[in-house]
């Protein structure tokens, strides 16, 4: 099989996983190419590519990092359909399931076919104003917050041309179901299966008590519009790439025409990872 590897070299054990990696794929005869990015810690490894060519010269993509490096190697991917594994080089790692330790056997693991396809939606977004995103699909959330102002937003959201509200709050979250458990649960959001095929707009501090975040079907088409007269704001796909936005400059937000398909294991159920990443239904503790 041909691999290719995507690492973060700011992330603590980044270059050890690298040459565990190497040492492995020479051990077994599996081709490995490497992101052109780390020529710097393996100098003279043989064989590199540029991010966006691995996808046309591997059969699956490691991710070395945190939640943030796969997003970015969901963006390199692309449509391809390229399964990823991610490796967690990070404190949390929600979609970077396995642990540097994991990793040969992983590997071995994807060679022998004992792995399972996890496919996610994806956000694809358009803005008709005076910038375009290069590249507009979001695994996690597009946000439209209020940047480095302090006044509030006021933002319309319609729904397939239907008017639904117009907040009045810092910023607003469309998030997948993916990104349930990131930016949009912070802001109160609902916790979705990643199987879900739906879009969760949930508001960043209304100013309102009865507003609270909905959720949309995955075919539906949101319309988002900034109404603040003489601001601006920032429109942010997966806390990576943006744009800035003015007010009247409409923001389409739809299901992407393809999925990002992740690999993961049998024991690394989703309701384990809520349980043991984010603690769910863990009772709080009481010290006398």
């Amino acid at each position: 099989m041909r691999f290719g590897l995507i690492a973060n070299l700011r992330r603590i054990g980044a270059k050890d996983a690298i040459e565990t990696t190497i040492a492995w794929a020479s051990r077994t005869g599996h081709d490995l190419i490497l992101s052109d990015t780390l020529r710097a810690v393996v100098p003279s490894y043989p064989q590199f590519a540029k991010e966006a060519e691995l996808r046309t010269q591997a059969d699956v993509i490691v991710s070395m990092g945190g939640d943030g490096t796969l997003l970015a190697t969901a963006r390199a991917v692309g449509p391809t359909g390229i399964p990823i594994l991610g490796v967690n080089l990070g404190s949390l790692g929600f979609l970077t399931q396995r642990t540097p330790a994991e990793l040969p056997s992983s590997l071995d693991a994807v060679v022998a076919g004992e792995y399972q396809i996890e496919e996610r939606m994806l956000l694809k977004v358009n803005s008709a104003g005076r910038y375009r995103i290069s590249c507009p699909y979001a695994l996690n959330d597009a946000v439209l917050d209020r940047g480095p102002s302090a006044r509030l937003l006021d933002i319309n959201l319609k729904v397939n041309g239907e008017d639904v509200v117009t907040y009045k709050a810092d910023g607003l979250i469309i998030a997948t179901p993916t990104g349930s458990t990131a930016y949009a649960l912070a802001a109160g959001g609902p916790i979705l299966h990643p199987k879900t095929e739906a879009m969760i707009a949930a508001p960043i501090a209304p100013f309102s008590l009865t507003t609270r975040p909905m959720i949309f079907s995955g075919d539906d088409i949101l319309e988002l519009q900034l109404m603040t007269k003489y601001e601006e704001a920032h429109l942010t796909l997966d806390g990576q790439v943006g744009i800035a936005i003015k007010q009247g400059e409409p923001i389409l937000v739809s299901k992407a025409d393809y999925k990002i398909r992740l690999i993961t294991f049998k024991e690394n159920s989703y309701y384990q990872l809520l349980r043991n990443k984010l603690h769910w239904g863990v009772p709080p503790s009481y010290h006398l």
